[in-house]
């Protein structure tokens, strides 16, 4: 039976940075806040995205190799968390402006990195051998909440530069975002691998431009607005 300390530095380690940054993704806009209630149900969704990801990596890794694998993988979160924020949040009323959109990509995607890493840290937590194992390479689980941010803002990027046009062009920017979504996990999953745990602080730095590019993003679509009112 897993020890209740054990689980209890798990939890903290995986969801406290993913509910700092959330803060800091809401802190951005401020002006017109999301329902609580809405918020925290897209949390919720992207933590059991990673329930419904797990049968199916797993059946991924007995089938398939390399290159394929890792896309496969990239592919399998992508479309889960998408799907869940889809079907969860990005329906209801409340979703009335470009930057809704995002912003529940994001805490979709942050509540999905949070039961990840919650899990990852247990399995480092029962090895006992965590400097080692974090020297060896598995520092990687650092990255995967900036990861999951990047790539889900992605997609609620792309579909809300279409958030006023017609539904055929969303569904092209969506399809649009989830290609590059997956091409970044891709990558990302890919030279984290190839490198094992060698120039992750390299691998980190490109995140963390996109994560720059990501904010000024953000701070374009909240200009946008809708053109009926404004002919």
């Amino acid at each position: 039976m897993l020890p209740f300390q054990t689980f209890l530095y798990a939890i903290l380690g995986g969801i406290i940075p993913a509910l700092l940054w959330l803060y800091f993704w809401l802190k951005e806009d401020k002006k017109n806040p999301e329902p609580k209630g809405l918020l925290l149900f897209a949390f919720a969704t992207g933590m059991i995205a990673v329930l419904v990801a797990i049968p199916f990596e797993k059946y991924a890794n007995t089938y398939f190799t390399g290159i394929l694998l890792i896309i496969l993988w990239s592919v399998i979160e992508e479309i889960l968390k998408f799907a869940g924020a889809y079907f969860s949040v990005l329906k209801k009323k409340a979703v009335d402006e470009p930057i809704d959109i995002v912003i529940y990509m994001i805490t979709v995607a942050l509540g999905f990195a949070a039961l990840e890493n919650t899990l990852f840290l247990i399995n480092l937590l029962i090895d006992g051998n965590i400097t080692n194992t974090i020297i060896n390479g598995n520092l990687r689980f650092l990255g995967a909440t900036l990861l999951h941010t990047l790539s889900s803002a992605t997609v609620g990027i792309m579909i809300a530069f279409s958030f006023y046009r017609g539904e055929t062009l969303k569904k092209i920017y969506t399809f649009l975002g989830l290609i590059l979504a997956i091409v970044l996990h891709t990558l990302f999953n890919f030279f984290i691998i190839k490198e094992s745990g060698e120039k992750i602080l390299t691998i980190f730095f490109f995140v963390w431009i996109g994560i720059v590019i990501l904010i000024l993003l953000f701070e374009k679509i909240k200009r946008i607005k809708n053109p009926i009112f404004y002919k």
